[in-house]
């Protein structure tokens, strides 16, 4: 569960708000409301005198945005939908959480959901025609369950000609569920078929 921060005046709110919402559009009224310790009805009076939309509308001007084209991927092979790209610098993508990516007894989601989201958007964000995950060391912070929504933002943190080291952290409603750092080669054609993919993964 997410722990509401301490309750601010209505103008501090406010603008931890729109704050908030500029770095993480897709976060609900729910959540919000959660985030502030407020009502639900409070934080849509909040987005009415800010003049910010409902999420449907945020997510319509989040997919307008010209995106850079993914090239080390499909888009059919990202797992989420990417919202944010900027090629070399930083990704977000969105996932939410159904009855196939959930263990049917405890509606918790499989690990490995919420491992190929990050590790699908550290190649996306790298900016080669190959781009193969050389290691990456995670940590699950929290169980994921059924019905939330995961946002993964990658960043990349270090890079050059022949690789980058990339830093995906996944929350919900703002609270970080995962974290991982990846290093992506930039890899030719030719050496894909020996590198096999995902060399080791370290879990910390």
């Amino acid at each position: 569960m997410v722990v509401a921060i301490r309750r601010l005046p209505k103008r501090e709110r406010q603008k931890a708000l729109m704050a908030l919402l500029d770095e993480n559009p897709v976060l609900t009224d729910e959540e919000l409301a959660q985030r502030f310790g407020v009502s639900v009805q409070t934080i849509r009076l909040d987005r009415l005198e800010l003049g910010i939309p409902e999420l449907r509308e945020r997510l319509k001007d989040v997919a307008r945005r010209q995106l850079d084209p993914i090239r080390s991927l499909r888009q059919d092979e990202v797992i989420g939908e990417i919202v944010d790209l900027e090629l070399d610098r930083y990704a977000i993508s969105i996932l939410d959480i159904g009855d196939g990516h959930v263990f049917a007894r405890t509606g918790i989601a499989r690990g490995h959901h919420i491992f190929a989201q990050a590790n699908s958007l550290a190649v996306a964000v790298t900016d080669a025609e190959v781009a193969l995950t050389a290691s990456a060391r995670i940590r699950f912070v929290r169980p994921v369950y059924r019905g939330e929504r995961l946002v993964a933002k990658a960043t990349v943190v270090a890079s050059d000609p022949e690789r980058n080291r990339v830093r995906v952290e996944t929350r919900v409603g703002g609270e970080l569920v995962f974290s991982g750092t990846f290093t992506v080669y930039r890899a030719a054609r030719d050496a894909q078929r020996e590198a096999g993919g995902i060399a080791d993964a370290d879990r910390h």
